[in-house]
């Protein structure tokens, strides 16, 4: 007996290669490495705001990627987080101290400003 060589390996690439975009992967929300990805735009306020969110979407059952990296700038965090792509963004930044959220939905590129509370509702719904 044969094999045609169909398996779990090249279903992903096959899936991966029709799903992205010119910015990188845009995983369907099932099989996707994370439910969103929590990105710290870099001041410690920020961080610190990714992180307390990111504690409570995992607290709600969800699957969550945190990139709280330290020197590393904005631009680059987004970049990476575009490159593989999570279905929902969730950026921690110039509002921080408002208590405000952009979410980002990867494959449509809409963005809203949410305050934490209506960002954690809406992705837990």
């Amino acid at each position: 007996m044969g094999s045609y060589g169909i398996g779990v390996s090249r279903a992903v690439a096959a899936l991966a290669e029709q799903t992205a975009d010119d910015k990188g992967l845009c995983w369907p929300a099932e099989i996707a490495p994370a439910d969103v990805h929590v990105v710290a735009a870099g001041k410690a306020l920020q961080t610190e705001l990714a992180l307390d969110v990111s504690e409570k979407l995992s607290a709600a059952g969800l699957r969550v990627l945190v990139d709280d990296r330290a020197g590393v700038s904005p631009g680059v965090k987004f970049t990476d987080s575009e490159l593989m792509g999570v279905p929902r963004i969730l950026v921690a930044g110039r509002r921080s101290a408002e208590g405000v959220v952009e979410l980002k939905d990867r494959r449509t590129g809409e963005r809203e400003e949410l305050t934490v509370d209506e960002a954690i509702a809406r992705l837990t719904a």
